[in-house]
């Protein structure tokens, strides 16, 4: 399987010994570099790289900082100097952290890593998402939550999502760019959303009402049409709840 890659360095020698050693995988085709944090996010934004070889300390922005920017998360692998920032470098999961100056043999250790996370990339966004949620301060609700999209971690805003739906063990998040798969089950998402926004109408299905367009009655209970022309129904067991917020 073919991974694009981008190499993120301000130091010339680093991004021309990483070319050097990814010279030995064709299936790590490079696609892009950058020099500094502001080009780095230009640059993964633009080619969305599969793996992004990313350095900490850099001119303008630090590579933890360019990761915040990001509407997706590529798989990495750090590599820099400084081992004050590996605590930090795995809250966002990465495969492996190389500390400057690496050998090839702990560089092969790192693809060996990686080629162990490609096999089993649902099992790594479980475990990142676990470790969101249970670091999660009770008293706030997430702004966005991640999902995945194959190999990678898409970031959606909480206040996108206009329904959620049950899936099996996991949910539906519905948004007007699609819809996304997340890994929690619907009872464990009503928990950790606001319920000033979000209201569960049925056993499968949690609303936002910033996004219902009309109610319609429906015998005893309603039927919610969604902005985007979606109808959720909303069960009698859930009805009273219902008519809590009509006035």
């Amino acid at each position: 399987m073919m991974l694009k890659v981008v190499i993120v360095d301000d130091e010339a020698p680093a991004r021309q010994l990483l070319r050097q050693y990814l010279d030995a995988h064709p299936e790590l085709v490079i696609v892009g570099e950058a020099n500094n944090g502001v080009d780095a996010i230009k640059v993964i934004q633009e080619m969305r790289p599969d793996l992004l070889f990313l350095d900490v300390q850099m001119p303008g922005l630090t590579g933890l900082e360019v990761l915040t920017h990001l509407d997706e998360l590529p798989l990495i692998i750090f590599s820099t100097a400084y081992d004050q920032y590996a605590l930090k470098a795995f809250e966002f999961h990465a495969v492996d952290y190389l500390l400057k100056p690496y050998t090839r043999d702990r560089f092969e250790t790192a693809i060996k890593h990686l080629d162990s996370r490609l096999q089993k990339p649902q099992e790594a966004v479980r475990t990142l998402t676990q470790a969101m949620v249970d670091e999660q301060d009770p008293n706030t609700y997430p702004m966005k939550i991640l999902v995945a999209k194959g190999n990678k971690l898409v970031a959606v805003n909480v206040s996108d999502i206009q329904w959620i739906g049950a899936d099996g063990d996991y949910s539906s998040l519905i948004t007007a760019n699609g819809r996304f798969l997340s890994q929690y089950g619907i009872g464990q998402l009503e928990t950790k959303l606001d319920p000033a926004n979000f209201l569960r109408v049925h056993r499968s299905s949690i609303i936002n009402l910033q996004y219902v367009q009309e109610l319609f009655r429906a015998g005893h209970t309603y039927d919610a049409k969604m902005q985007n022309g979606d109808v959720v129904k909303v069960s009698r067991s859930y009805a009273s709840k219902v008519k809590e917020i009509i006035f």
